[in-house]
């Protein structure tokens, strides 16, 4: 029998793009030969292509008809044949559609955000897990792989490990702190002054300097962070996605809140302190990448959310209540112990 050739449709956004690696990940070493080819947006492209999961990589912008259309051309040319929208939304479910791939695996109606999706898939996965990675995953057995999740690998370029290493250096940085105040949408953010008084518990208490993520559009946080900081003197950091890993891998850990950046440093292996509230962790919490060198590393990911938080996807500027209940000394406790257990 030849080997399969597989579609897969993610096209965004960063930490739904980590969530879908592992999954991708067991098919790969369920078919090791097999042609997988990733359809994203092109703001990912080298973030698929570091995982070295794709044979190739395709990028599409769906807000282009040109785009479109190409990208139609180019399915229906490559004969593939499976497809797997683990996006779960009418502009991915359609394009396998209109490929002409005979069988298009997505999430059923009970799993499904956007009404009526379903409708365009052969094969629909009404799932039994509850964190998306395994969500991802169950779409990924229906296609023949024997798990749902396997362990996988990011590459970072020596280019930009070096770039990021002059960056440190210039500004006298050894091991730090990473914090992303940001997020796709602020009501699961906490506040960035707390990021700033934190950034001032660290550099006193534990002789640390903060790094600052800086993502686009996040300019006015950044500021707001180390305005509070006082004499803690954060830096901020923006760049490539590439700069991006290489930054996150190397720092002590990361402090952030349900966002793209905390969830690809967690899977580069990098220990964590996420701030949870109107996201739900049990689906969309850290899922470790965990590499067997390095056991305790992996698995030192500390979740923080109030008792009481209640699950909400309403994409509203201002801080779920939720998410005030978590004080700056939580957050501090946390990030001590697990500088404390990397030492």
């Amino acid at each position: 029998m030849p080997d399969p050739r597989f579609l897969f449709v993610r096209l965004g956004s960063l930490g739904d793009i980590v969530h879908t690696f592992p999954a991708v990940a067991a098919l790969r070493d369920t078919f090791p030969a097999a042609q997988i080819t990733w359809l994203t947006h092109p703001r990912w492209e080298s973030l698929v292509a570091a995982s070295n999961l794709a044979t190739e990589v395709w990028a599409a912008d769906t807000r282009s008809v040109k785009s479109l259309r190409e990208i139609i051309r180019r399915i229906r040319a490559a004969n593939f044949t499976t497809a797997i929208d683990y996006q779960g939304l009418w502009k991915s479910a359609a394009l396998p559609l209109f490929g002409g791939i005979a069988m298009r695996i997505g999430f059923s109606s009970e799993t499904i955000r956007e009404w009526g999706v379903p409708i365009l898939y052969t094969d629909r996965v009404r799932c039994i897990t509850r964190h998306i990675a395994e969500q991802n995953g169950e779409l990924s057995q229906r296609a023949g792989s024997t798990k749902t999740v396997a362990r996988f690998e990011l590459r970072i370029g020596r280019q930009e490990n070096d770039a990021v290493c002059l960056f440190l250096k210039e500004n006298t940085i050894e091991r730090y702190v990473l914090l992303s105040p940001g997020g796709g949408w602020r009501s699961k953010c906490w506040p960035p002054n707390r990021f700033g008084l934190l950034c001032q518990r660290i550099r006193h208490a534990l002789n640390l300097r903060c790094v600052v993520n800086c993502g686009p559009g996040e300019e006015d946080l950044v500021q707001a962070v180390r305005s509070a900081s006082g004499s803690a003197e954060p830096i901020a950091h923006s760049g490539s996605m590439e700069n991006l890993m290489a930054i996150a891998h190397d720092a002590v850990c990361i402090v952030g809140a349900d966002t793209g950046p905390l969830h690809l440093a967690v899977a580069l292996g990098t220990p964590s302190v996420s701030i949870y509230g109107p996201t739900d962790p049990k689906r969309n919490g850290p899922f470790p990448n965990v590499d067997p060198k390095k056991p305790q590393r992996n698995l030192a990911n500390i979740v923080l959310r109030a008792p009481d938080a209640v699950r909400n996807h309403g994409r509203i500027d201002e801080t779920d209540p939720s998410i005030l209940q978590i004080s700056v000394e939580q957050v501090f406790a946390s990030v001590k112990a697990l500088v404390e257990a990397a030492t």
